[in-house]
């Protein structure tokens, strides 16, 4: 996990530095570009109300393909309280307000700013058990196993020579009448260009 805090106290050697936000930022996304270069789970710890400050995450998120948003949408009396059970921070009342309302006024737009997921959790219980998973890309198919086979450049054709082309390809795999163990995977250019998609797929 990537704090902005603790990323704050790297660069000034006080984590309520608020005059140092800007590199501790800064730090932050370059840490987190580097572990998603890797392929690590990165969780970036920040309170990121407001949309300028999300933008520089959304851009980076993309960068490798995975965006996500969990926003603990707790009560602002239970910020406020725990606000004042911190020992180091000294900000008022007025501040848990601004960001609660930012918030609130953010999460309606979320989805249209780039985040392909956002998960919203309202209560102590569900904070408390939320669990960050990682979740392969559409197209990472490692988890399948088995034997495969490929036709390439049907591109959505269904006229008479590209079935009869296509027919004839399909009767010479081995799984065309009896799948192999462990199942069989057609893979190829199947769709898009051609008109009938939705029939070159369902034969």
């Amino acid at each position: 996990m990537l704090s902005s805090d603790f990323c704050r106290g790297l660069v000034s050697d006080n984590e309520n530095d608020q005059a140092a936000t800007g590199d501790a930022f800064e730090t932050l996304h370059f840490i987190a570009r580097k572990r998603l270069a890797r392929g690590l789970l990165t969780v970036i710890d920040a309170t990121n109300v407001q949309p300028e400050s999300r933008k520089p995450l959304v851009e980076i998120a993309r960068e490798y393909h995975l965006c996500r948003s969990h926003c603990p949408h707790l009560p602002e009396r239970l910020c406020q309280d725990r606000n004042q059970d911190r020992p180091d921070r000294s900000f008022g009342r007025h501040v848990v307000r601004s960001q609660t309302q930012d918030l609130r006024r953010s999460l309606r737009g979320l989805e249209r700013e780039g985040f392909r997921h956002v998960f919203t959790m309202s209560s102590v219980e569900e904070v408390d058990g939320a669990e960050v998973v990682r979740q392969p890309l559409w197209n990472n198919l490692k988890h399948e196993h088995g034997h495969s086979d490929i036709i390439g450049d049907v591109h959505g054709c269904f006229d008479d020579s590209s079935i009869t082309c296509s027919i004839g390809l399909l009767k010479k795999l081995p799984g065309f009448l009896s799948p192999p163990p462990g199942g069989s995977n057609l893979r190829g250019d199947l769709v898009d260009r051609g008109q009938r998609s939705r029939k070159a797929v369902r034969l």
